[in-house]
Formats: structure tokens, C-alpha cells, sequence
């Protein structure tokens, strides 16, 4: 008897199809148990992703696909403001700039922390050293935020449960139009939401609205190849296998037998709800300018620490800062001002924008122990200490 399983919606039993006798030692007929061919195998797992069919046109969300990318890739630009655009406000009177420095001791106290914190350092340089000189250096980092919204679509879906379903009833607001609620300026968050009005009822495309799916162990069969007599129905001679009652195929356990399993995708439901999923991101993007020093100090190290604030200004678009007595800093104001406005103008809608200016303090202290003069550094709010080349440590090593 030619095996062909049963893929109706009466009937979800696929295989289990009884057909010609085993005859065993005893003459007496035994069911038979078959498996299905194997071509139709790749046949049951179904289609990977959804057919473009199952989506409905929605009016303003044409691009949208499944698994992101809305209008064709990305980010989805946001429309030509209604209103003009708010103008950006002069920026608050400049402040006098005054650079602070540190004292003796605490250059001194910061050097001996440091050298108590290396096991491997001795604290005679920090402890007997003679401080000779100390130079300060005035050093910069300009910040600028621009905190923006972007937003994206996609078609989504998940076993229908009997929600509302409202696609069609009228026309959905634009991708831009759904409310979203907004977080405080300049702290990131991220909102997924259903697009109202877009909700619609599809078979599933994975089960073809069955609810189950042929089992893939046993290809739809409900029985599998006996793996003690390698289905001869025999193990040795006229012994007959014991494990498969010598039908030289046993029933398929992850099945229970049944040749199908629930749908995943489903969950058995046979119905999806189809909708749009819009997500909606607010990032604030940030760049940094430190201004270059001749103190001898690596900029990397400046970035593990903070300064004092001289100067901050919020609005929705700042002005480049003005007046200030490094003209680098002017300068790169200018450029990260012009290069925001490109970069995140076309994707994303820009809600605000911070600068800061601050002054990180760098001391080079300069001082003399056992007749030979050396150098450290002490930077940031935090007094941290940089000493490269410290004259007093032991040769163990760390693995």
C-alpha cells in the first residue's frame, strides 16, 4: 500500500497507516508499520518567513516590511515640521574664566595614595621626595549632546487569542502621528507599540492554518526505523526483536506517535494577529573635543576622569559657543554643531541640544629624590596621578 499522509483539516493523524501483515515464526499477521517517502520530508517544515500576501496595504506604511526596515532600510525620516522651526536662542553671558589650581599638599597626598595603591611601589619617593616646581595647564574638553527620536515599522505577529481586530476600520495615523511618551531630555528609552487600526485576522502560514505540523523526526510517519533490529523486525535468526514486536519500526516519542506537533508559531491556534509594530527610539548622541596640552600627559587618560563646569547651555538648537579664550574650543564647537545637524537631521527629529565646557585640572609636579629630579601628574576632579616612570619599584611581576 503507497503511504500518503493526511493533511486534511478533519484529520490531523499524519501516518499511522495500517497496511500489509508481518508473518512471523508463528504464522500470525502483525501489523505493519511504514514510513512515508523521504522527499516529503523538506515538505513538512513549512515556509520560513511569511508570504508578502499576508500583509495588507496600510496607507502611509507601504515600505513596511517583516523583521524592520520601513521605507526601504532603516529609520524612517521624520516629515517637514507643520510649524516653523523653533530658532536657536543666544546662548547665556559667558562666564569669567578662571583656572583653579591645586595645592603642595595635595599634589603630595594625591602621590602618596597613588603609591600605597602599587604593591609593587615604594612609598620612599612620595614620602622623602622634594617637590621643585608645578606647572599647571589649562585644559578643556568641549561636549556636545544632541538628544533625538527616531522611529521604525514592521510587520508583526503572534497566535490570535481573540483580540480586537481593527485594520480597515479606519485609516491608521501615520508613523510620525502615534502618540509616544516622551522621557526626559537626554535619557535614552525605547517604546514598541501596536499602530492602531492595523490589526487583521491571517491563517497561519507556517501550519497552513492546521494548528499542527508534520513531526520532522519521524517525517508526518508517527513511527521511526527500530534502532535494536535496524527494522528487519529480527535480531538474530527467527529471534524476534522484542523491542518493535518485530514490526521493524517503533512509534515516534517526540510525536507520542501522532506523526504532527502543535505549531510554534500558533501555538495551535490555526489564526494570527497580523499588525505593525512601530518602535520608537530616543538616543542622545554625544561627541567630545579635548583640547591638545604640552603638559606631557596623554589624552586617554583624560577621559577617565571629570572637570569643573565653566559653561552650559540646553535649548532646542544651541549657537557655537562664543568668546571663548581657546580658540580651539570655538572651533570645535562650530564643526560638531554643523556636523550634528547632518548627521541626525535626515534620520531622526532632534528635540534637543547641551553643551558643556569644562576645565579639567592637569598639575605637572616636578621633584627631586636622591639627588634626581622626576616628574608625575595630577589630573581631574578625582586627583588622580600618573607616574610613568616611578624610580622606586621592585622587579616581581603580576601573572
Amino acid at each position: 500500500m503507497e503511504h500518503q499522509p493526511v493533511l486534511t483539516q478533519q484529520s490531523r493523524n499524519y501516518g499511522a497507516a495500517a497496511g500489509a501483515g508481518y508473518a512471523g515464526p508463528a504464522g500470525q499477521a502483525r501489523p505493519a508499520m511504514f514510513a512515508p517517502p523521504a522527499a516529503l520530508e523538506n515538505d513538512f517544515l513549512g515556509p520560513s518567513a511569511p508570504p508578502a500576501s499576508m500583509f495588507d496595504n496600510m496607507p502611509g506604511y507601504e515600505g513596511t516590511v517583516a523583521g524592520g526596515g520601513g521605507g526601504g532600510g532603516g529609520f524612517l525620516p521624520p516629515p517637514m515640521p507643520a510649524f516653523p522651526t523653533p530658532q536657536p536662542q543666544p546662548a547665556p553671558e559667558q562666564p569669567i574664566w578662571n583656572i583653579p589650581s591645586i595645592t603642595e599638599n595635595t599634589a603630595r597626598e594625591a602621590f602618596a595614595l597613588f603609591a600605597s595603591s602599587k604593591c609593587c611601589y615604594s612609598a620612599a619617593p612620595a614620602k622623602d621626595g622634594v617637590i621643585t616646581s608645578m606647572e599647571a595647564f589649562n585644559t578643556y574638553r568641549y561636549r556636545l549632546e544632541t538628544f533625538t527620536e527616531s522611529r521604525s515599522t514592521e510587520w508583526s505577529h503572534e497566535p490570535y487569542h481573540g483580540q480586537p481586530v481593527d485594520s480597515f476600520v479606519q485609516p491608521p495615523a501615520g508613523p510620525w502621528e502615534v502618540p509616544a511618551k516622551l522621557p526626559s531630555f537626554f535619557m535614552e528609552d525605547k517604546q514598541v507599540m501596536k499602530v492602531p487600526y492595523t490589526s487583521s485576522m491571517k491563517a497561519c502560514h507556517v501550519c497552513v492554518g492546521m494548528g499542527r505540523k508534520p513531526c520532522k523526526d519521524c517525517a508526518g510517519a508517527g513511527n521511526k526505523v527500530c534502532w535494536v533490529c535496524n527494522g528487519s523486525g529480527y535480531r538474530h535468526g527467527d529471534d524476534r526483536c522484542h523491542h518493535c514486536c518485530g514490526r521493524g519500526r517503533e512509534s515516534c516519542t517526540p510525536c507520542q506517535g501522532q506523526g504532527s506537533k502543535q505549531c510554534n508559531t500558533c501555538q495551535g491556534k490555526q489564526q494570527l494577529l497580523v499588525y505593525i509594530n512601530l518602535t520608537v527610539k530616543w538616543t542622545n548622541n554625544s561627541d567630545n573635543y579635548v583640547v591638545e596640552q604640552s603638559s606631557g600627559l596623554q589624552l586617554d587618560n583624560l577621559s577617565k576622569v571629570s572637570g569643573k563646569e565653566l559653561f552650559k547651555d540646553s535649548q532646542y538648537m544651541v549657537y557655537p559657543v562664543m568668546g571663548f579664550p581657546d580658540p580651539a574650543v570655538v572651533n570645535a564647537a562650530q564643526r560638531l554643531i554643523n556636523e550634528h545637524q547632518v548627521k541626525y537631521s535626515s534620520t531622526s527629529r532632534i528635540l534637543q541640544q547641551r553643551q558643556t565646557i569644562e576645565l579639567i585640572p592637569v598639575t605637572r609636579v616636578t621633584y627631586s629624590w636622591k639627588g634626581k629630579s622626576h616628574i608625575y601628574f595630577v589630573y581631574g576632579n578625582e586627583f588622580k596621578v600618573n607616574a610613568d616612570n616611578y624610580p622606586a619599584t621592585c622587579c616581581c611581576t603580576v601573572m
